[in-house]
């Protein structure tokens, strides 16, 4: 294990003597990141936008492709490759025992045309595709595997050793969240224990989340929600509206507070509910407007029930903004 004190990077970790090459794969609603890893370390990562075009097969074979790049970069043969660890948002269903993608930013079939995406896709086909092409395939939710890198070198460790009663979460296109208590990392049935960004938490008409739902939590706060919200406002996109507040703009302020009150409150119903002790936070939207964020999102929770959230802690993740790359890691490594 390794402190906090010493950061592990991927530039510097190490496989065991013996390991066999590893493929890493971070799949969001924007984006797909392949990593392969050899003893010496990470020596090849592409990325490239996520595949929501063609059959809904598209992402799987996106991502056999990508395997194949970082393989050849990195001068390893694709049959050396035994493991490969998956980090993707959710949710998932099993077809099988095999999961597929019900992904809100990926299946334009599950809340219809009005979300944009250019599929009709009701779920995408992600284990099979890669069982086939590989010895061994681990699927987790991307905040599963986040939790278990914050756990194993990031911001909920101490002194090397993983917190017992702990959370990660992401804001990011989506809101994702893992979570760990009595030492246990929650999976569900399905493996979608902690799926919190599709909480009911208001009825805006105007927040139209990927799942269908209008309302929850991610429909409200999400990256992609920013722009379907708030452009007619004159804010195109999550930066605009950023630097807009920054530049003092009173109405972008006003947002942006109302925003943090929503995921603020999100939080706290995760440590009043679990009993955290920690929650380390990531994603884009987080990770680029951190110092501005962080204070107001625990100016949310300050105060309410101190019984229990006195003893709470909401820090940034340690890993930063390879939280999802070290994710897939931490599913093989």
């Amino acid at each position: 294990m390794t402190s906090t004190t010493s950061p592990v990077t991927l530039d510097n970790f190490r496989l065991a003597a013996g390991s066999a090459p590893l493929a890493c794969v971070d799949i969001g609603g924007t984006k797909v990141a392949v990593s392969l890893v050899k003893r010496q370390g990470v020596h090849a990562r592409v990325v490239e936008p996520t595949a929501t075009q063609g059959s809904n097969d598209a992402l799987a074979h996106q991502i056999i492709r990508l395997i194949g790049q970082t393989a050849q970069a990195a001068g390893v043969a694709l049959s050396a490759i035994e493991r490969v660890g998956v980090a993707c948002c959710g949710p998932f269903v099993l077809k099988t025992g095999l999961v597929e993608l019900a992904a809100p930013n990926i299946c334009g079939g599950l809340a219809g045309q009005a979300r944009g995406l250019p599929n009709d896709w009701q779920t995408a086909l992600l284990e099979a595709p890669l069982r086939a092409a590989f010895k061994q395939v681990r699927v987790e939710n991307d905040g599963i595997g986040a939790l278990e890198a914050e756990r194993r070198w990031g911001a909920l460790q101490v002194n090397g050793v993983p917190m017992s009663h702990c959370a990660y979460v992401t804001w990011s296109t989506g809101i994702g969240t893992g979570l760990c208590v009595d030492g246990h990392v929650l999976r569900g049935k399905n493996g979608n224990a902690g799926h919190a960004g599709h909480l009911f938490v208001s009825d805006n008409a105007d927040a139209l989340c990927g799942c269908g739902n209008v309302g929850d939590v991610e429909g409200l706060v999400a990256g992609n929600a920013l722009a379907r919200r708030f452009a007619a406002q004159g804010y195109a996109d999550a930066a605009a509206l950023f630097e807009a507040a920054y530049a003092g703009d009173a109405s972008a302020t006003a947002i942006i507070d109302e925003l943090c009150r929503v995921l603020g409150r999100m939080l706290y119903n995760l440590i009043v509910t679990l009993d955290l002790q920690r929650i380390s936070l990531g994603g884009s939207v987080y990770w680029h407007h951190r110092d501005y964020l962080l204070p107001r999102l625990r100016a949310v929770v300050r105060g309410k029930l101190p019984p229990l959230t006195d003893g709470c802690d909401i820090v940034s993740a340690g890993l930063g903004e390879r939280v999802g790359d070290f994710g897939a890691l931490a599913l093989v490594a």
